[in-house]
């Protein structure tokens, strides 16, 4: 059973906002990464070919890995697409479907903070070049902590919204903060959605459930030494167990701080979405 490294990244640019530095590499620093995959050896596949493998399709090359991209900023068009243009690489992009820029308009609104984020049209180029085109909910809230109904509406809202942009259906998905629950990935795929993305900080394999595939975070501290560990299959789990006592906990602190108005990590999900000018 290989290991397989899914990849997560943000923001990649020399410039973030603070918000998202955290959580941002620099073009050099990716650039150095995509060559320590080359130089492990590893194939870069399609995420959608690592979900057929997971439902009994094709198998996957001995050592494959796959590159994902949470909420759409805008120097993922800039700084990215080139480079794995150039090298013929995969990818797949999660859009938050509020916090896109249409032309000559303002965002429909989302719980993003500031930054530049990817145009409708940009999207659409994106697509038409082959990057993988997924959903990251329409306004980024933690899934597992709101309504079930507003559940329902950013999973199901966010694909249309998609779908009607692309003109082709799209089938991959990803939780945002990485946060799900039995209820979440039940609403997802209902919502017609095939596959989930998680977080977790851990090696995917092709025997897990296609609705909580675990990703690796690649940070802005994340070192080299680290992401060589990564890319050989070692320095973090394969496929762990189902949910801690820990996570269930987390949920729960969550939960409880949201329905009091004070979610963790964000403005109140009653209040105001940010909606920025294009």
């Amino acid at each position: 059973m290989s290991a397989v490294p899914v990849f997560l990244y943000h923001s990649v640019t020399s410039d973030p906002p603070p918000w998202i530095a955290p959580y941002t590499v620099t073009p050099r620093a990716f650039t150095e990464q995509l060559d320590r995959i080359a130089d492990a050896g590893l194939t870069v596949v399609p995420l959608r070919r690592l979900v057929a493998a997971i439902r009994g399709g094709p198998a996957l090359p001995a050592r494959c890995a796959v590159l994902t991209f949470d909420d759409g900023f805008a120097d993922f068009y800039w700084s990215v697409a080139p480079l794995l243009t150039e090298r013929a690489l995969p990818a797949t992009v999660f859009i938050t479907t509020g916090a896109v820029h249409p032309p000559g308009g303002a965002p429909e609104g989302s719980l993003l903070p500031p930054a530049a984020m990817l145009s409708w049209r940009q999207i659409a180029t994106l697509d038409a070049l082959g990057i993988e085109i997924g959903g990251h909910t329409v306004t980024h809230p933690q899934l597992d902590a709101v309504p079930a109904q507003r559940v329902w509406h950013e999973v199901v809202d966010c694909k249309r919204r998609l779908e009607d942009a692309l003109s082709h259906p799209v089938y991959a998905f990803a939780y945002p903060h990485g946060y799900s629950s039995g209820a979440v990935r039940r609403t997802v795929r209902e919502a017609g959605w095939t596959s989930s993305c998680a977080v977790r900080n851990a090696h995917a394999t092709a025997d897990r459930d296609p609705m909580r595939i675990p990703r690796l975070m690649v940070r802005a501290d994340t070192r080299p030494e680290q992401f060589t560990q990564w890319v050989h299959g070692g320095g973090a789990p394969v496929n762990p167990a189902g949910e801690s006592f820990r996570t269930t906990g987390w949920r729960l602190y969550r939960r409880t701080r949201a329905l009091l108005g004070r979610p963790v990590g964000g403005p109140s999900e009653s209040g105001t979405l940010r909606r920025e000018t294009a």
